[in-house]
């Protein structure tokens, strides 16, 4: 029995499901959304939304919590995203940054597809883009 046992194996090691969330979570905060299979997109979303509650709490503890999680340079990068772009938009949210939208089944495998994103990720993304100018004929 499985009692009091949290979390899902994915069918991996432990240094590979360490890596695999790293990764995930990685791709995650820079992409703002990402496609995967529905039990890791609901393991990940655990994972990412740990990350931005000690991105809300700011500071140097906070930053360097999140870079225990995300160790490296991407992780840094990453860390960044969250503390300067995420979590000023997340500030007056309690918890929730993540929603998980069911897609069909992958095709060569027949594996359930999900489609995990930040929610509102459209207002987070900086407005200083440059858009195209409108042609006036």
């Amino acid at each position: 029995m499985r009692h009091q046992k949290r979390g899902r194996k994915l069918n991996r090691t432990m240094s590979h499901r360490k890596a695999l969330m790293m990764n995930m979570s990685i791709a995650l905060i820079t992409h703002k959304q990402i496609k995967t299979t529905d039990a890791k997109a609901k393991e990940l979303r655990g994972y990412v939304e740990r990350l931005v509650t000690y991105a809300k709490k700011g500071g140097v503890h906070g930053f360097r919590l999140i870079q225990k999680k995300l160790p490296g340079k991407t992780g840094k990068i990453a860390a960044n995203v969250l503390i300067h772009e995420l979590a000023p938009a997340y500030k007056e949210r309690a918890g929730g940054y993540t929603r998980i939208i069911k897609l069909n089944n992958r095709k060569n495998d027949n594996a359930p597809v999900s489609l995990i994103e930040f929610v509102d990720f459209q207002k987070v993304i900086p407005e200083n883009v440059v858009e195209e100018p409108e042609v006036k004929e």
